[in-house]
């Protein structure tokens, strides 16, 4: 009987019957959508996806799902269990829905939290119009969009110049998100001239040869009652082997979604 005792025990601690078992350190993790599928062809997101997902899930502090459809966005009952939205890639070929830009707006005016990374800031400023008998693509930029991200990328005006070791300069170091990093050396594409004009809070920075001006590359902002945070590293996977930038994503997306970072 004492067996059989110790036994049921056993078996609810596997099952998450008790407090802290891993169901509910599952459950309370952050639920991150993470949204890919699309880019130019030097960025490829195929490897840069799981790899970021890696990076989040080896914090043990998010439970992260990949999509690489932007319909996700239309069902504003299913986004309602995640935390943040983390916009991963620059989108040429789908186009976000008019109910997909109605419930990630309200997502996060509602008080949740999102996050663009590199080259997504550019993302649904494109689409294709008819001009005589053919088809053609046209940049007409979501306004809205620009807001929530803060600064975006324009093409034609937006650019960086050759991939190459620069010196981020951390701007901010009371901020959680970059508290007790010190100033670090990324390799990879320097971007500059992003625009906006929308109120933002730099956390790191870096010298442009290209622009020849310091750009943000690390900032966070406010939308209604939610936060964005926007970080413009993520070329290609060796650029997410940096323990700095690593840092700074968990960090960011953690604030992003609670408003706090552990």
């Amino acid at each position: 009987m004492r067996l059989s005792f110790i036994a049921l025990i056993a078996a609810a601690i596997v099952c998450g019957a008790f407090p802290g078992s891993s169901a509910d350190a599952q459950s309370a993790k952050t639920k991150l959508l993470l949204i890919t599928g699309d880019d130019v062809g030097s960025h490829k997101w195929q490897e840069t996806a799981p790899a970021t997902r890696d990076i989040l899930v080896n914090s043990g502090r998010f439970d992260v799902k990949i999509v690489e459809d932007l319909s996700c966005l239309d069902n504003a009952d299913e986004l309602k269990q995640f935390d943040v939205i983390f916009l991963h890639r620059y989108h040429t070929k789908g186009q976000l829905s008019d109910k997909g830009k109605e419930n990630l707006l309200d997502f996060v005016k509602g008080g949740k939290g999102f996050v663009v990374a590199h080259l997504a800031s550019a993302s649904f400023g494109l689409r294709k119009k008819k001009e005589g008998d053919k088809m053609v693509v046209v940049q007409e930029p979501w306004e809205e969009f620009q807001k929530l991200c803060g600064r975006v990328w324009v093409m034609g005006t937006s650019g960086h110049g050759p991939r190459a070791p620069f010196k981020v300069h951390i701007t901010n170091p009371k901020s959680p998100i970059t508290k007790g990093i010190e100033d670090f050396e990324a390799d990879d594409e320097l971007y500059a001239k992003l625009q906006g004009d929308t109120k933002i809070n730099v956390l790191a920075t870096a010298d442009s040869d290209w622009s020849k001006k310091t750009e943000p590359l690390v900032f966070t902002l406010s939308y209604g009652k939610g936060r964005v945070f926007h970080e413009a590293f993520g070329h290609d996977t060796r650029v997410l082997q940096n323990a700095s930038i690593a840092k700074i994503i968990c960090r960011g997306c953690e604030w992003a979604a609670t408003g706090k970072v552990k």
